[in-house]
């Protein structure tokens, strides 16, 4: 059986929202995750959380976020550590710089896409012994042996020595 098409995501937490009668200009950052169904005019930043931009969000700003994911209107460049999601019906117009990328059928898109590894964060620790380990170690080395010819070998060496020097 498959699963019926939600066009809203579920949401992990409850997020901060910014409604469809409020309009907001000027630098908007937050250390939680953010839902536009209004407009937003500007620089939005959530570095660690994810930005939704909902079905009535008009956004003009460069997005700088963990996760975007855009069911409305953004004009301006977006930037997400993670993943960058353009839905069905939604439109986008800027470049992106991401490590994934989702565009839907329907979807509107104008723009450049950079696709980037996404940051691999290890501790300080692990670092120093990843650093120690990729060191080449001083390892003794023994000569191999040598192989010793055949018996038989030797007699057709020394028939065939005579020959060449003729």
């Amino acid at each position: 059986m498959s699963t019926p098409y939600r066009a809203e995501p579920e949401p992990r937490v409850p997020a901060a929202t910014i409604g469809k009668s409020v309009a907001v200009s000027g630098h908007v950052s937050s250390r939680e995750d953010l839902f536009v169904d209004g407009e937003v005019e500007g620089t939005v930043e959530l570095p660690d959380n994810r930005i939704t931009i909902g079905v009535n969000g008009k956004v003009k700003a460069t997005i700088h976020a963990k996760e975007v994911i855009i069911l409305g209107s953004v004009q301006g460049n977006v930037e997400a550590v993670e993943k960058v999601e353009i839905r069905k019906d939604a439109r986008l117009m800027g470049d992106i710089r991401t490590a994934r990328i989702v565009i839907e059928d329907g979807a509107v898109f104008k723009g450049n896409i950079d696709i980037v590894r996404p940051e691999v964060k290890t501790p300080p620790k692990v670092q120093a012994a990843a650093a120690s380990a990729s060191a080449p170690a001083a390892v003794p080395v023994t000569p191999m042996p040598q192989p010793q010819l055949a018996p038989a070998i030797a007699p057709a060496q020394q028939t065939l020595s005579p020959e060449i020097k003729r």
